[in-house]
Order: C-alpha cells, then sequence, then structure tokens
C-alpha cells in the first residue's frame, strides 16, 4: 500500500505546505476516529481529476465500517457531491439518510480540512449505526467531543500548531481513558479508566465538579518532581504532554484543548496509567546495566589474563616457548575487544568495524619489523551478534597476523582487509571478507593446516556456517577468501 507521501506527491498537485498540514492531520486523527466510533477517510484532488483517498484509519473503540483499505480509490458519483459542496462551502456535510445495505446502516458526514482559510482537503466519517452501543454518559461525551474535533478541523484549528514534537512513547489514546474539561478546568466527566488513574495516584474522592489541577497537584509528593509541562495539561490551556510519577503510580497525561471560533470552549484529557510499563522498563535498565556489567568484568578478566601470559613470556628462556605465550595473549586481548565494546552497547550486538579496525592495528604494531607494513580497509562489516564478532574477531586477527608475519615481516607491504554483505534466498545475511598482502605469496607447499592459527581459523568459519580458501595474489602475495553465515540481529538493533 502506497504511504501518505507517495499519493500525495504522485496523486495531487498540493503544494508541500498543504501536504505537511495532511501529514500532521493524519499523525493525530486515530483521536478522532475513536471518539466518533467510526472510519475516518481522507480525500484530495486528484491530479487526472476527481476525488481520490490518500489515508484511512479505524477506529480501535468500535467496529470498522471499511474492511479493505480506502487509500488510492477514487470517490463514487454519489459521493462526489458532498465533497464538492464541504469543500466550496467550507463546512460539514452530513449525508441526508443512512446507507443501508442489509447488514450495516452507515451515516457519513463530509468535513472540510482548512489550512489558512483554504479547504485542502475533504474528511469523510463513517459510522455503522447497527454496532453502535446503547448511548450512555461515556459515548455522548465522546461523540460530543469528535463533533467539536471535527468543526476544528473544518476552521483549520485542528491539528493544533503547538503541539510538542517528538517521540509519544506512552502516549495515552481513547481507551486507555477520558477526562472532559469545561473553560475553567472543571471536570465535567470522566470515564471509568481515566477515575481508575487518578484513584492510583492517591486522589480518592469524587472527580466531577472538582479542579483537576487542585485534585492532581493535592496528591503529588513535595519531593517528587514535576514536569514543567504538567500545569498546561492539568488545566487544558495548551496542547501538551506530561507524566506523573508517584510512588505508587504513574500516569501519562496529554490535553487537546477544544475551541470554537478561536475561542478555548473546555479540553479533553486523555491519561493512561503507565505503572506496569515503568515496572517493565524499570526491570529492563537494571538488566540491561547488569548485562554491560558482566561485559565489563569479562573484560577486565581477560586483559588480566593478557597482562600474566605477557609477564610469563618475558621469563621463558625459550624463544619458541615465549612467542606462544605472546601468540596467546593476543588472541585472549582480540576476545577483550569484542567485551569491550558490549560493555559500552545497549544491546547484544556489536558494530564490528571499530572491532575490526583495533584488532588489525594491534596486529600491524606488534608484527612490525624493519620494513613497513600498511593496512587499509575497503568496505565495511556492519553490526552483528556478540557470538558471530567474538569468532570473526579471531578469524580476522589470526589471518592479518599471518599476512604480516610471513608475507610482509621481510619485503613490507599492504594488508587489505574487504568486508562486504549479501543476503540469500532463505534471507540469510552472508559476510564475505577477503584478507590480501602483496607480500612473498605462498610456500611451494602450499598452506599448512597443521599450525595452531590454521586450526583455530578453520574450526571458527565452520562454527560460521562458512568456507575459507587459500589462493596466490596477482602478481605476488596471497588472498584469503571466507565467508560466513550470520544470525539474525534482534529487532532493537536495526
Amino acid at each position: 500500500m502506497a504511504t501518505l507521501s507517495e499519493v500525495l506527491s504522485q496523486r495531487t498537485r498540493l503544494t508541500p505546505q498543504f501536504a505537511d498540514w495532511l501529514h500532521q492531520l493524519v499523525a493525530d486523527w486515530q483521536l478522532v476516529a475513536d471518539l466518533s466510533f467510526g472510519d475516518l477517510v481522507l480525500w484530495c484532488r486528484a491530479a487526472e481529476g476527481g476525488w481520490i483517498a490518500v489515508a484511512h484509519v479505524r477506529p480501535t473503540t468500535g467496529q470498522m465500517v471499511f474492511f479493505e483499505d480506502q487509500v488510492g480509490r477514487h470517490a463514487d458519483a454519489g459521493r462526489v457531491p458532498r465533497l464538492d459542496q464541504a469543500e466550496a462551502e467550507r463546512r460539514l456535510v452530513r449525508r441526508q439518510h443512512p446507507e443501508h445495505d442489509g447488514q450495516r446502516s452507515v451515516r457519513e458526514e463530509a468535513i472540510p480540512v482548512v489550512r489558512d482559510g483554504q479547504a485542502i482537503a475533504v474528511m469523510t466519517r463513517h459510522t455503522n449505526l447497527v454496532t453502535m452501543r446503547t448511548p450512555g454518559r461515556l459515548e455522548l461525551t465522546y461523540l460530543a467531543a469528535a463533533d467539536a474535533l471535527c468543526r476544528m478541523v473544518a476552521t483549520g484549528e485542528f491539528p493544533q500548531r503547538a503541539t510538542p514534537s517528538g517521540a509519544r512513547r506512552s502516549s495515552p489514546r481513547v481507551g486507555d481513558g477520558v477526562i472532559r474539561l469545561d473553560a475553567d478546568g472543571i471536570v465535567v466527566y470522566a470515564s471509568p479508566n481515566a477515575i481508575s488513574a487518578i484513584h492510583r495516584l492517591g486522589y480518592v474522592g469524587e472527580l466531577i465538579g472538582g479542579s483537576l489541577a487542585q485534585l492532581v497537584t493535592d496528591v503529588i509528593s513535595a519531593h517528587q518532581p514535576v514536569d514543567e509541562g504538567l500545569a498546561f495539561v492539568l488545566t487544558g490551556r495548551q496542547p501538551w504532554r506530561s507524566e506523573i510519577e508517584q510512588e505508587s503510580a504513574g500516569v501519562s497525561m496529554r490535553s487537546i484543548p477544544l475551541t470554537e471560533s478561536g475561542h478555548r470552549v473546555g479540553a479533553i484529557i486523555l491519561i493512561r496509567d503507565i505503572s506496569e510499563v515503568r515496572r517493565r522498563e524499570r526491570e529492563l535498565m537494571t538488566k540491561d546495566a547488569t548485562i554491560r556489567e558482566i561485559h565489563h568484568r569479562v573484560k577486565n578478566n581477560l586483559q588480566s589474563v593478557a597482562a600474566l601470559l605477557r609477564l610469563q613470556a618475558r621469563r621463558m628462556p625459550d624463544e619458541q616457548a615465549r612467542a606462544a605465550l605472546r601468540e596467546a595473549e593476543r588472541r585472549v586481548g582480540t576476545i577483550a575487544m569484542v567485551h569491550e565494546m558490549l560493555s559500552v552497547g545497549l544491546d547484544e550486538t556489536v558494530e564490528f568495524d571499530s572491532v575490526a579496525d583495533k584488532a588489525v592495528r594491534a596486529v600491524i604494531d606488534v608484527t612490525r619489523g624493519d620494513q613497513p607494513i600498511r593496512w587499509v580497509r575497503e568496505g565495511g562489516f556492519g553490526r552483528m551478534r556478540a557470538e558471530d564478532a567474538t569468532a570473526l574477531a579471531m578469524i580476522v586477527s589470526e589471518l592479518v597476523t599471518n599476512a604480516a608475519e610471513h608475507g610482509l615481516h621481510a619485503v613490507g607491504g599492504t594488508v587489505t582487509v574487504s568486508p562486504t554483505r549479501s543476503v540469500d534466498a532463505n534471507g540469510t545475511e552472508i559476510l564475505n571478507v577477503t584478507i590480501s598482502d602483496d607480500g612473498v605469496g605462498l610456500p611451494p607447499t602450499g598452506v599448512g593446516t597443521r599450525g595452531l592459527g590454521s586450526q583455530i581459523v578453520q574450526s571458527l568459519v565452520q562454527d560460521l556456517n562458512g568456507a575459507i580458501t587459500w589462493e596466490a595474489g596477482e602478481p605476488r602475495g596471497t588472498v584469503v577468501r571466507f565467508h560466513a553465515r550470520l544470525r539474525r540481529l534482534p529487532p532493537s538493533a536495526y
């Protein structure tokens, strides 16, 4: 299905300014649909003529009217006159009689979307009268609020320009709880969920007839920090969002001022009990901090082991034994680098480019002889899971060490690391890595498989469900290619 941006740019002639206004409306019109217990469809003049549906939203408080999405459809001949009239007269136009199809009775209204005094689109509201609940205080309050918002759409007062931008984490919806205020901030209606949320904060009295600002202020602890935007929300004077955190509970609140001809006549306050949400967030934060601390301690322990190996190597009289201990120290240090990256991250994934750069740089510095050895990385490894990063760091370190010690130590040159990523037919991420040098090349007998480094590399490549090959470079040197199948990243890493 095409997005609103695509439909507006490809199928209409709206200016960017008017298109932005429609984006703001669609970002907030779920509120109108829920209060109306009906579907909303946004219509614009099509570039080829007629009216085209550019957006569609269904209510979460009642049954939908349209099972299929309406985006991209042209208005039929029976609907066009109402759309034309609403646009021309800039007022709400209701179908004279509900539409019956044997199973439902649908009431339809056309509301002009006005910006800077000009009708730029028309929003239709579709309500299934058959499935409507028997009107009670809640239903009547919701419908009255929806009518007020629709009138504001028709006068260019909704969406409200002063609404703060930014993330709407835990932002309340109609189903979470609704409070209706009059122009003086007095509560004239509160839904059952809204009453429960206020009671969770510690207020146990009657809400109706009281000042919401006063009621909430009385239960806020003196030592509790208060959001500076809370006063805007509790009085309903500005479109704002705020949160209240008490020891007993937490609530998220949002105010939508209601206006007529530019004069404020009241407000809708949406309120949501977020106590459980915040409890889970605190648990996750504690868990994340614990995991990072574990990686930090593992890194410290590995560095301690590497330091002990380094001290032991200095005391060994045999040169071969010293070389073996230095290799072990380097391998332990490579694993420690991965845990160092995990200790500062927010999940169990690693941006591997920095790990690879540090590992290659450390190898080149240690194995540098009389001749200069350089290294370059062409391309990026990208982000991957910790399990893959540990194995891959060891593979890259071993292969670069082999190139520096056996291919370039005597003659100097360049080691090139070239990673690329692709996706196979099954959707599995494939990492292809080429490590080449312009050194002395392979020995006449080829690459030995009995060395510890070669055995480590082949074992780790097999663990990653990959394969590795060695071949002679042109005009000289060695080229090593391997591929690995990476584990799927968690959704939070994208």
